[in-house]
């Protein structure tokens, strides 16, 4: 299956200001674009692409004073799978992880293990280890946090989402990775396109967050917010929590003007 998605950002500086934006698909989809990427902004503005120290595709630019547009359209060939589901999966005992997994075990800005570390054992440590102990844990954030728009808020932690009981979808993932990693799972946050695909229409559209465990020697996707497996993910970054990718990072103060996304099958 075809899938286009892109978005249009706008934002509003005081003066000149330096932005990094994670707003690309992940590299590791490179091979599957059919329409590349048509990136531009509105002034024009130079920029430049970096990796971060996960590997994510990142933006430099310097935002004029005033408004300034930025823009992406691209198609994406998807295999039209749900998520895999692997009732097997194992976990791996922490000494057997490869290095680059520990990260993903300790706490982080918006994650505090040390919190929820005496929640996370009473609640699950009496679950069998592996897929189905991380399918609880979700079972449990999709259940527990009322999903409300409105009561979005940058600094909620997910110490915060468990004892406030709402939140968007990064509180979902923030509760969700925070409470695996008490438990000695890996997990990571995951920011990108998840359109309505397969599902009823969502409206409106925005980059969604969910996260990925790593279990029987790969990283699952799992997704506490939906918690059922999904058609068409586009991942745009990964990190230990949202403030390690930031859909945009600005050197100084910015407004956000408007704010449209979108992802949706189209026909060859």
């Amino acid at each position: 299956m075809l899938i286009r998605y892109g978005y249009e950002i706008t934002v509003t500086c005081q003066q000149p200001t330096a932005l990094v934006c994670l707003l690309s698909a992940h590299e590791e989809r490179a091979g599957d674009l059919r329409q590349p990427e048509d990136f531009s902004t509105a002034p024009p503005a130079p920029n430049s692409l970096y990796h971060d120290l996960f590997g994510n595709r990142c933006r430099r630019l310097v935002a004029p004073a005033g408004d300034l547009t930025i823009r992406s359209d691209a198609v994406i060939e998807d295999s039209g799978l749900l998520d895999e589901v692997a009732y097997d999966a194992a976990e791996i005992a922490v000494p057997d992880l490869p290095d680059d997994c520990l990260v993903y075990l300790m706490g982080s800005r918006y994650c505090e293990t040390d919190r929820l570390s005496q929640v996370a054992w009473d609640m699950f440590g009496n679950h069998a280890p592996g897929w189905g102990r991380v399918q609880a844990i979700c079972d449990f954030v999709n259940r527990h946090i009322r999903f409300d728009y409105m009561q979005a808020r940058s600094t909620r932690t997910a110490f915060d989402a468990y004892n406030e009981g709402v939140g968007v979808c990064r509180d979902f993932a923030h509760l969700a990775l925070t409470l695996c990693r008490c438990l000695n799972i890996p997990a990571r946050y995951v920011n990108g396109h998840l359109g309505d695909i397969g599902v009823p229409v969502v409206d409106p559209m925005d980059f969604s967050a969910w996260i990925e465990v790593y279990l029987g020697g790969r990283w699952l996707t799992f997704d506490p917010r939906n918690n059922v497996p999904r058609i068409g993910r586009i991942v745009v970054a990964r990190g230990r929590d949202a403030a390690d990718i930031p859909l945009i990072n600005s050197f100084g103060p910015h407004v956000l003007k408007s704010f449209n996304v979108w992802t949706y099958e189209v026909n060859g």
